[in-house]
């Protein structure tokens, strides 16, 4: 796919070390610090600012507009939405991700060294503390709060001014503060295409409070989705 031109706004700020694709937009006053790599056809939004050193006490923080770079780096992929406001950090450790298709809504905080994956929804005011990792096609409510190091799985519904502290397996509903599964979410479920037979298998299995099974013991369309969980769980 062929896309236009890059369409940057006379006020906004790339500084050293950006690497951008084709056919995106950057609003007003938005600013972009490298190391980033940002793809294809996204929109950033007005004062938008991706690439901040991180936000450890004493660390160098560098002046990256004017190329003394510091974190280790940001790599955005394609159409995604960054909306007014948002704030996306260096990583510090490893590099901070978003994927592809992600809606990212105003004000939303990425600390340093999260993991965002496709598709993800995260509505106004969401807090991500640092190294969090959420999964494909998670939707995370309008100020919830994510604890550091939490890992939110793929389908996830995350209600408004959730605390997160632990962390949300796949296609789960949670909601509350503390953050506890209240459900599946089915609905999501559905959208994406999975069978019944797979909504009510965790369904039932988030009712009653049991483990999260292994990809060997739940339906074959849940496979993928509990490998990731497994694979993250363990490190």
């Amino acid at each position: 796919m062929t896309f236009p031109a890059n369409s940057i706004h006379p006020s906004a700020v790339i500084g050293p070390e950006v690497t951008l694709g084709e056919g995106n937009t950057v609003g007003p006053h938005a600013v972009l610090l490298g190391p980033l790599v940002l793809g294809d056809n996204n929109w950033i939004g007005a004062h938008a600012v991706i690439g901040a050193p991180a936000e450890i006490y004493g660390i160098d923080h560098g002046a990256a507009w004017s190329g003394a770079l510091v974190g280790t780096g940001v790599q955005i992929g394609s159409s995604n939405v960054f909306r007014e406001y948002v704030t996306v950090h260096q990583g510090h450790y490893d590099v901070t991700t978003v994927g592809d298709g992600c809606y990212i809504m105003n004000k939303v905080y990425l600390a340093h060294d999260v993991r965002i994956d496709d598709r993800v929804t995260m509505a106004s005011s969401v807090t991500l503390g640092g190294h969090v990792h959420v999964g494909t096609g998670a939707n995370l409510g309008m100020n919830c709060t994510v604890h550091q190091r939490r890992i939110i799985g793929p389908g996830t519904m995350v209600g408004m001014s959730a605390v997160v502290s632990r962390d949300i397996p796949p296609f789960a509903k949670a909601f509350g503060s503390p953050c506890r599964i209240r459900g599946v979410n089915a609905i999501g479920m559905q959208r994406s295409g999975h069978p019944q037979e797979s909504v009510d298998f965790l369904a039932a299995l988030y009712a009653a409070g049991a483990p999260v099974p292994s990809a060997d013991e739940a339906p074959d369309s849940l496979a993928e989705a509990l490998r990731w969980w497994a694979d993250q769980v363990a490190q």
